[in-house]
């Protein structure tokens, strides 16, 4: 059916979406949890820790308050190594993204990562040069599932809510970018996503990339026949 509604930017979440970072996450956080508290921390906990920026979660959460400074040093450390000893370039997303900008559709990053930490990610796999913008847990006062993050990309990109769309793997992206008011897609594409289960219906849900491809590329030619 001929539709109006085309795709002129694309946002996306960082963890889980884009980079398969969740795993070194989960593994420097339950590191420090554990050096600095003597505890043992699930991923289903830290997963309930996630919104503000990993600075934000260690000084809040870790109950040996005079380490905290140290542990979130361990963390950056932790994970920033990680990227060396474990973690590989996915080059589908790559080539997903080099797609995107091959037809001129602006990219953004919405993420609740600290600056520092979607630094280490997205130099060490290469994907830096494709984002537009980034809008890091560093750039709102707000976190997801609060949409300011979003939009202050639809202002930078100048762009109407129904010409953008709004990709994650958690609960709070999915609100975030229904809070919006922009078409939402939920992603379990990568080894690691934070949300089996959405709590608030996205618009689609994508288990692999060439589906999300051919969405957009589906939302582009049907402009050509108005």
């Amino acid at each position: 059916m001929p539709t109006n509604m085309t795709t002129k930017t694309v946002l996306f979440d960082f963890d889980g979406t884009l980079a398969d970072t969740l795993p070194l996450s989960f593994k420097a956080f339950k590191a420090v949890f554990e050096k600095y508290d003597n505890r043992i921390v699930t991923e289903e906990q830290l997963v309930g820790m996630f919104g503000p920026t990993e600075d934000e979660i260690i000084a809040t959460n870790l109950e040996n308050i005079s380490e905290i400074k140290q542990a979130i040093q361990d963390y950056y450390d932790i994970y920033k190594q990680g990227h060396f000893d474990e973690l590989q370039q996915n080059y589908e997303i790559i080539d997903m993204l080099r797609l995107l900008k091959q037809h001129e559709i602006k990219i953004g990053v919405i993420t609740g990562k600290s600056k520092k930490a979607f630094i280490i990610s997205s130099e060490a796999l290469q994907l830096s040069g494709f984002f537009d913008l980034a809008i890091t847990g560093d750039d709102v006062e707000c976190p997801k599932p609060h949409p300011e993050g979003i939009f202050k990309a639809l202002d930078f990109f100048e762009t109407d809510k129904n010409e953008a769309v709004f990709l994650g793997d958690s609960n709070a992206d999915i609100k975030a970018g229904k809070a919006a008011g922009i078409r939402t897609f939920g992603v379990q594409w990568l080894s690691t996503y934070q949300s089996s289960h959405f709590e608030v219906p996205p618009d689609l849900i994508f288990t692999n990339i060439q589906q999300f491809i051919r969405q957009i590329l589906e939302d582009k030619s049907s402009c050509t026949d108005i």
